[in-house]
């Protein structure tokens, strides 16, 4: 018995392998970017470990493996996210296209906990993880863009700047990080999604007097509404793991089918505007 489970083991893992390798050589690449919450902190089970064909993420090392939670890597803490929800979505949109090309989506998850967005530019130095995450994001896409092209960023970001001051220069902040990223994946018109800050922790700040993340969400809202190819994501109803901080993983999994479907909303847009 013992024998036959590692030979099942070894035929999957070799089978795996065979599937990545064919499934890299045309991708539909999405870029992960922010902090905890788009990491992902949410308890692992075991539907998020089983590898969906069609779905792959980069890992630490630069390679594409099968995407299972947690698919980042900037904390010892990271769990389910958002991603592979996402990515799983994607994939099924792309399938059901009336095309005779077959896309993966490929996922380069390089979200950073704890980060302000001042840590999303050049050179910028994140002592608490000893990472430079605007520069190991570039570093990243510039590695990724040889197996496909990024379609889609997502955003997910601003606890750290829910401060009375960092709230207040975050409008201009955000612009100028939306204009560079776009540029160093490739097009400037790349479509950006802004997820809503979790509204438990909006409510925790209001309890305390405090309102910065409020003003943090209605300057991403507006910014997205404005934009162009842009869409904000909503986080209502949605609940945390207990610390008033993070989503839980069923609320990670459900932000990640939202962003799938104002992604999808963007390409019809898009699409109608072509017609």
């Amino acid at each position: 018995m013992k024998r036959i489970s590692i030979l099942l083991f070894v035929l999957v893992f070799y089978a795996e392998g065979v599937l990545v390798a064919q499934e890299i050589s045309k991708m539909k690449l999405f870029l992960l970017i922010g902090q905890s919450n788009m990491a992902g902190r949410g308890k692992i089970e075991m539907q998020d470990t089983v590898f969906y064909p069609g779905v792959l993420s980069l890992n630490k090392d630069l390679k594409w493996i099968p995407a299972r939670d947690p698919i980042h890597f900037d904390k010892k803490e990271a769990g389910v996210g958002l991603g592979r929800t996402f990515g799983i979505e994607m994939q099924k949109y792309y399938h059901q296209m009336d095309t005779l090309e077959c896309f993966s989506v490929g996922l380069i998850p390089c979200a950073v906990g704890g980060t302000d967005i001042d840590k999303w530019q050049p050179g910028a130095y994140d002592a608490n993880t000893n990472t430079h995450p605007w520069d190991d994001m570039a570093n990243r896409v510039t590695f990724a863009r040889q197996n496909g092209e990024i379609v889609g960023i997502l955003w997910l970001q601003g606890e750290g700047d829910s401060d009375p001051v960092r709230s207040k220069l975050y409008k201009d902040k955000l612009i100028n990080l939306i204009t560079r990223v776009r540029l160093h994946a490739g097009n400037k018109n790349i479509p950006f999604l802004c997820g809503e800050l979790c509204r438990f922790f909006v409510k925790k700040q209001q309890k305390d007097g405090k309102y910065s993340a409020v003003q943090v969400i209605k300057t991403t809202k507006k910014i997205m509404q404005k934009g162009t190819n842009t869409a904000f994501v909503s986080s209502k109803g949605l609940i945390d793991r207990g610390d008033k901080l993070h989503f839980d993983a069923k609320s990670c999994r459900e932000l990640g089918h939202r962003y799938a479907i104002e992604y999808q909303n963007l390409m019809k847009h898009a699409l109608q505007n072509k017609n």
